[in-house]
């Protein structure tokens, strides 16, 4: 496949000489040496591209991969089958994000969307954007019945962001504070936390202190999360913006609850990437979790 895909891209270099939680998701409602050393490289992008679906994925430099066009849902689906949350909740392409909601809005049912090819290890970049009072999250190595580690988006009153869960797993929790909201009214206008642990009492490597997350996320804008998975049993880390959240290593983690084998088991070592939208009456009516600038790159 490198082979042909080099004469290709040799072809086109010397003639050219020239140097880019709905069932319906593709549309939802709503020869010199210069020459060949470029061909070579642009070659080897396009063989890990094939790996990762090509028609729905479109590859960026480095290595890294954009999983949403900013157009359609292509490549991503919804959970095929009704899990916890509901049966898949409501999402669509609004202005070139992914925004989901309950389906419909106010009504308890909500569900996961999640790409069509799996991971294994793996860096991952996402902008995210949630409502206040919204229960998300970012599923890594999730499958199709909603059970996966997840880096926590429960961006309420004693809530959670950038954290790692067991989701339908077993439940582990490694949070090492919670966040509040700061009120002008009704408008949210900053952050507060409480419930302070260390990061050894959750079975944690490393967490940031609860100032220095409140001093990063900004408040009613997109912040961007970057999250770094990879081996048997992941060492997980986790950044928002240019802040180091926390570092879970699960093949050593004391975090109650973990149980590394028992996880293994239900999720194997890859997966796919998903976002969520939390079941249940908690989620304001109307309000969305929205993402944007998606990438992977496959380590």
């Amino acid at each position: 496949m490198l082979h042909a895909s080099l004469m290709i891209l040799v072809d086109r270099f010397t003639s050219k000489n020239s140097p880019n939680r709905s069932s319906q998701m593709s549309a939802p409602k709503k020869l010199n040496r210069r020459d060949a050393i470029k061909a070579t490289a642009a070659a080897s992008t396009i063989a890990l591209a094939s790996q990762i679906t090509p028609i729905a994925y479109a590859t960026a430099k480095e290595g890294w991969i954009k999983l949403f066009n900013g157009k359609n849902l292509d490549g991503w689906h919804i959970n095929p089958e009704k899990i916890g949350h509901g049966t898949g909740g409501q999402w669509a392409v609004e202005k070139g994000t992914i925004a989901g909601q309950q389906d419909p809005p106010g009504s308890g049912n909500g569900g996961i969307l999640l790409t069509d090819k799996k991971f294994g290890d793996f860096e991952l970049k996402i902008g995210m954007k949630p409502d206040w009072g919204v229960c998300s999250g970012l599923f890594l190595r999730g499958n199709d019945r909603g059970a996966c580690f997840q880096m926590m988006v429960d961006y309420h009153d004693a809530g959670n962001v950038g954290h790692i869960y067991g989701e339908g797993t077993t439940g582990f929790n490694t949070r090492t504070f919670d966040i509040n909201g700061k009120y002008d009214g009704k408008k949210l206008t900053g952050l507060m936390t409480d419930k302070h642990k260390a990061a050894k009492d959750v079975g944690l490597i490393y967490s940031c202190t609860p100032e220095e997350f409140v001093s990063a996320w900004k408040v009613n804008e997109w912040n961007m999360a970057t999250v770094k998975v990879q081996g048997e049993f992941p060492k997980i880390t986790t950044w928002v913006n240019d802040l180091k959240v926390c570092e879970f290593d699960g093949e050593s983690s004391t975090a109650a609850n973990y149980d590394k084998e028992k996880i293994k088991g239900i999720l194997g070592t890859s997966g796919s990437i998903a976002v969520q939208v939390h079941g249940g009456t908690g989620w304001p009516k109307g309000a969305k979790c929205r993402w944007k600038d998606i990438s992977i790159r496959p380590l």
